[in-house]
This record gives C-alpha cells, sequence and structure tokens, in this order.
C-alpha cells in the first residue's frame, strides 16, 4: 500500500485564504445568509457583481470547499420542456475549521459537559445562571433590538426574522456540544438570550425552546399577557 500523505497541520487555512478577495468574499457572505441554495444571477444580482464574473468566483468557493452545489430547475417547472437545471450554490452543512496548532477545545468542553452532568441540578443551574447574567451585561450596553440581534450575530446565532415577528437562530454555535448534551447547551443558550434581553430593557419579548432540525433550540417571541 502506499503511503499516506500527512494530514494538512493547518486545516482548512487554505480554502479561508480564498475569501481574501473582496468580490468572493461578499459572494460568499450573500450565499451563507441565505439558508438554501442560491443561483448565481441571484448572487450576482444582490452583490452587484457581473453575472459571468459572479460565476468565476462562486465556482472558486466551491472547489475550495466554502460553497456545495446543486442542480435544480425553478419551481414549478419539470419533465421534458423544462430547461436544463440551474446551478446552485449552498453553504456546506459540515463546518469547516483553520488551526495553526493543535488545539483541541471540543475534547475539553466534552469533559467540562460530563462534569456537570455528574455533579448533578446544582451545577446546571450554576451554568444557567453565569449565562444570563453575562447576556444581562452585554444587553445593558445595547441600545436598540437592532443591536441586541447584531450582538447574537457577532456570536454566531445568525438571527432570522420570521414574517410573525418571531426571531429564529439559525445556527447553534455550540452545535457539535449540543447534539451529545442538549441540556446543557440548549439550557446555557436559552438563558444567555433572555439575559440578553432583559439586560437590553426588552420586556416585550422571551426566549423560549423551540428545537429544530437547523439552527439553535432557541427563538425569540412577543411575550404573552
Amino acid at each position: 500500500m502506499p503511503p499516506q500523505p500527512a494530514p494538512d497541520p493547518l486545516g482548512d487555512v487554505a480554502a479561508f485564504a480564498v475569501l481574501a478577495e473582496e468580490r468572493r468574499r461578499a459572494l460568499y457572505d450573500y450565499v451563507a445568509a441565505q439558508h438554501r441554495p442560491v443561483t448565481r444571477d441571484e448572487a450576482a444580482s444582490a452583490t452587484g457583481i457581473g453575472r459571468p464574473l459572479a460565476a468565476y468566483h462562486l465556482d472558486r468557493l466551491a472547489e475550495a470547499g466554502l460553497l456545495d452545489v446543486v442542480f435544480a430547475r425553478p419551481p414549478g417547472r419539470a419533465g421534458p420542456g423544462a430547461g436544463r437545471p440551474a446551478k446552485r450554490y449552498v453553504r456546506p452543512a459540515q463546518a469547516l475549521s483553520a488551526r495553526t496548532r493543535a488545539r483541541d477545545y471540543p475534547f475539553l468542553a466534552r469533559l467540562l459537559a460530563e462534569a456537570v452532568d455528574r455533579a448533578g441540578p446544582e451545577l446546571l443551574a450554576t451554568v444557567r445562571e453565569i449565562a444570563y447574567e453575562r447576556g444581562w451585561r452585554l444587553g445593558e450596553e445595547l441600545s436598540s433590538a437592532d443591536a441586541l440581534e447584531a450582538t447574537l450575530a457577532a456570536r454566531g446565532y445568525e438571527p432570522l426574522l420570521d414574517p410573525d415577528g418571531t426571531v429564529r437562530l439559525a445556527n447553534c454555535p455550540f452545535h457539535a456540544l449540543a447534539v451529545s448534551d442538549p441540556e446543557l447547551v440548549c439550557g446555557l443558550n436559552q438563558a444567555f438570550v433572555e439575559g440578553l434581553l432583559r439586560g437590553a430593557g426588552d420586556e416585550g419579548r422571551v426566549a423560549e425552546r423551540d428545537p429544530c432540525a437547523d439552527g439553535c433550540c432557541v427563538a425569540i417571541r412577543r411575550r404573552v399577557s
């Protein structure tokens, strides 16, 4: 058997270097924010980049593994005469990571989660209390609802507004740990978001558990009196 190549010590650093080009980064940011496959025309129009150049940069992003490529016809068009399926781009489900030296933070997180589980309800309550207090302190520094959502976005939660006014968090920053220990992580997320709301003086909304297949298990809804 031929020798296998050694693992790349830089992880996905080379892939992220592709984002150094300004227009390519704009296209990536647009596609990643949609949470659905988008066409070249959509991406070009949204970013103000010409379609041929947008297509080139989108394909470069796909080659680097930063976007996945799928083919699909527009809704309602099928069968003979419907035309060729359009090339679409979507953010991969598997997150990339970059590192310069070994950093096994997931291992540490699992150890701490197991310690919380063994310690029982009292320590779990303390973790949630600390998360709430941290959210409260951040909330006190905010000046508007937009700033609150920007704070959530900066921490990787990717808030999205539903037509009914519900704010859903399209991403859980701690997804890997949430899979194995949802009670710890979901409770922490809810406490943090609730503290953020209260610290910002937002008494009209609450953070509620709303587990879904994708994203964070917490949603922000109007308070029911």
